[in-house]
């Protein structure tokens, strides 16, 4: 991630719309599949500044650890308070086997080159049984600047993110498309940007004003229960797996 764009994402981590909506479906995720099993082991690959983490500190998630290869990140999970947290490369995560319960990696398997290796090595650390919750973007005609800007090396498709988990010995519990509400504004807005405007000053990550932050994440907690009652849905500007070590 460029430096310029990380400060930018650390600012915004906290408040914006895409984050918390995205924080609320994981949550709602992990209650669905271990509903009140506090006392599991969970790990965040790419914890950034630990929003996350803390969210699940204050549902009463006991045993939560983060890593993150960005030294400002760690350092702000630091000044949090959060002593489990380790400046680690997802792909070469410095645990012991089968110490997790529960992994969470939303939006770091499409940083990483060699997703099949990292796949491998998340599943070494999980338990007999172990799941992992997998949030990547979508669809590579979504290619944007914001994927360069972010260091993206591909988009997904679900079939994609599913075979990427199941040839290294995962069963899917279940994936959808997740944002499905903002999918074709978005195709419309990257195609007009790609078109007329080259994306040179284009950046998707800006902060919304008050009144469309609160609306934007209305409209996702909207989507979240929706998915909470198991709808899936066939587009969206992401796509998750819900993968377990067989």
């Amino acid at each position: 991630m460029k430096a310029n764009f990380e400060k930018k994402y650390h600012l915004l981590e906290k408040k914006h719309w895409w984050f918390v909506g995205r924080r609320e479906i994981i949550l709602t995720l992990i209650r669905r599949y271990y509903h009140d099993k506090k006392q599991i082991k969970i790990l965040e690959i790419g914890c950034s500044g630990g929003p996350l983490l803390n969210l699940l500190v204050s549902q009463g998630y006991a045993q939560v650890f983060g890593i993150d290869i960005s030294k400002k990140a760690v350092q702000l999970c630091k000044e949090s308070g959060f002593k489990n947290v380790f400046l680690m490369d997802g792909t070469e995560p410095h645990f012991d086997g089968e110490e997790f319960d529960l992994i969470i990696a939303s939006d770091v398997l499409e940083h990483i080159q060699d997703d099949e290796k990292a796949v491998k090595e998340w599943r070494r650390l999980l338990k007999k049984k172990g799941v992992i919750i997998c949030f990547v973007p979508a669809f590579k005609f979504l290619w944007s600047k914001h994927d360069e800007d972010n260091d993206h090396c591909r988009r997904y498709t679900k079939k994609e993110l599913e075979n990427t988990f199941t040839n290294n010995d995962f069963k899917i519990i279940r994936s959808s498309y997740w944002n499905i509400a903002l999918f074709l504004p978005t195709l419309f807005y990257r195609f007009l940007t790609k078109t007329f405007f080259k994306e040179s000053l284009i950046h998707q990550l800006k902060e919304s004003n008050y009144a469309l932050n609160y609306l934007l994440r209305k409209l996702l907690s909207m989507e979240n229960f929706f998915l909470n009652i198991g709808v899936n849905y066939p587009i969206g500007i992401s796509v998750f797996a819900i993968a377990k070590k067989v």
